[in-house]
């Protein structure tokens, strides 16, 4: 294993590297949410470049033309990752009847998973292979026509009721193998995975075990309410693989999301007023299972976004955290998107950490106001707020639903800014008052991120005795000009005092 060695130490064994004037070396970065083998699966059919119904339905009919075992085969299922209809000239949702309407895809199963991973707009033939559905689903939406039959697109929990095949191992490999590639590119020596499946976790272990893990990975067991309670069944990973995988954390999902209309409001959307957005679980059973789990050794994620949601995870942790260390349970709020002001104030005193993505912000400032009205956007995306109430801040993209590029948080967190340097309060950024200062930034994705996965004490920074992982950058991120922080490139990134990509 290669650590840091004191100056004066082994000095005969220490080999001197000289970098370019311009280039400075940081911590090794962490992502402390995304989607590892989901990145992977995504790059096979990606649709965000597409701007309307009618383009993403193009993009999905060349990729079977391209592709002579699906089009030769009308039962192989075609998956896509991307489309965002937010960002089409009419915000609608799209149809089955978008995609039947090509002959190329009619009578195929086709599965299309939205930018935000919370909906997924499927063919006829995939609503017929799935068939029966039920009238109504508790934490998710089946969306119906006029005459009550599935319209196309479903939400949340009802996404669970799709039977879909599972990956084999070749399938994983290559999706892990598109994954590494662009991880290591990017100078991320370690990656929070915020939902490890069984059929992931299995994979990852097998991985760990025969050494083929090339960056660390910190896992968190994904929570279904159906199964039976698991917590005192298994046992947390610990450092497996020469430390490169841990999976100690269990990942639950409070509610939706923002851009589908699943967050859980206290009040109802602005655009929406008929609804409030809805739980995906019952506090019930957050206030069951959340105390076990902690019990048992498990530190607690769990993703809420809507402002009724983060208070009823917040009132759990309350309860679950009386009389208790909290440095052992470090319990993690994903996303934490909208809270109240009094919420925000409990975050920081309860010592939740608060797993934020400053690219979400970027992404949904354009479209926020008018989906939570001018009062209740300003406790959107509020990280000024959170740090200085005392929440330690752990940074990620939740890729593939952002850009992968650390670079890109790091610049979205400073700023407010889109990386064109807009926004819709103009040059200054989108409630300027809520920016991290860059030293903040960084240790959000340095050593805040390695106190949330609990390895502070060999990660997360450059000080004698932890292990070598560190990033050579072209430049001072730091120092230069905001304009200029998104043309930084990765010289090198290393992992055990052993270069993973580039050269030093």
């Amino acid at each position: 294993m290669a650590r840091w060695v004191a100056r004066g130490r082994l000095r005969s064994s220490l080999q001197i590297r000289y970098l370019d004037e311009s280039s400075i070396v940081v911590p090794g970065l962490s992502d402390s949410h995304a989607h590892i083998l989901e990145y992977g699966a995504s790059k096979q059919l990606l649709l965000e470049s597409a701007k309307t119904i009618k383009d993403t339905v193009a993009l999905v009919r060349q990729h079977i033309l391209d592709n002579d075992d699906i089009l030769n085969d009308p039962s192989k299922i075609i998956e896509g990752w991307g489309w965002d209809h937010t960002s089409w000239p009419v915000e609608e949702w799209p149809t089955s009847d978008d995609l039947d309407m090509d002959p190329i895809i009619r009578g195929r199963p086709v599965i299309l998973q939205s930018k935000d991973g919370h909906a997924l707009w499927l063919s006829k033939e995939t609503f017929a292979l799935n068939s029966p559905w039920p009238s109504e689903i508790e934490g998710g939406v089946i969306m119906k026509d006029s005459s009550g039959n599935p319209s196309g697109v479903i939400l949340d929990k009802a996404q669970d009721l799709l039977q879909k095949h599972d990956p084999t191992e070749q399938d994983l490999l290559r999706r892990f193998d598109a994954t590494v590639k662009d991880v290591l590119s990017h100078g991320l020596t370690s990656v929070h995975d915020a939902g490890f499946k069984p059929i992931s976790l299995e994979f990852f272990t097998r991985q760990a075990a025969a050494g083929n893990l090339p960056f660390r990975i910190y896992g968190m067991r994904y929570f279904n309410e159906n199964d039976p309670y698991w917590g005192n069944l298994s046992e947390p990973i610990i450092n497996a693989g020469d430390g490169r995988l841990n999976a100690r954390s269990v990942k639950i999902f409070a509610d939706g999301a923002l851009r589908s209309g699943g967050a859980a409001l206290h009040e109802p959307y602005h655009d929406n007023p008929h609804t409030k957005g809805f739980m995906r679980v019952d506090p019930k059973v957050l206030a069951d299972v959340v105390p076990k789990f902690l019990r048992d050794g498990w530190q607690v994620n769990i993703h809420a976004i809507g402002d009724y949601a983060n208070g009823v995870v917040l009132d759990t942790f309350e309860a679950a955290l009386k009389d208790v260390d909290i440095t052992a349970l470090r319990p993690r709020l994903e996303h934490a998107q909208i809270l109240t002001q009094s919420d925000l104030e409990r975050v920081g005193k309860l010592g939740v950490i608060s797993s934020i993505q400053p690219t979400h912000a970027i992404s949904d400032m354009w479209f926020a106001e008018e989906r939570l009205g001018p009062e209740r956007v300003k406790g959107l995306y509020a990280f000024r707020s959170l740090l200085d109430h005392g929440s330690r801040l752990a940074i990620g993209s939740d890729f593939p639903v952002e850009d992968m590029n650390p670079f890109a948080g790091f610049h979205a967190a400073i700023t407010r800014l889109s990386p064109e340097g807009q926004s819709p309060n103009g040059p200054s950024g989108w409630f300027p008052e809520q920016r991290l200062t860059r030293m903040e930034a960084l240790r959000g994705m340095t050593i805040d991120a390695a106190y949330a996965s609990f390895t502070e004490d060999s990660l997360g920074s450059l000080v004698p005795g932890k292990r070598a992982d560190y990033v050579v950058l072209s430049q001072d991120i730091m120092t230069v000009p905001v304009d200029q922080i998104l043309s930084t490139k990765v010289q090198a990134t290393v992992i055990d005092g052993r270069a993973a990509f580039g050269q030093v």
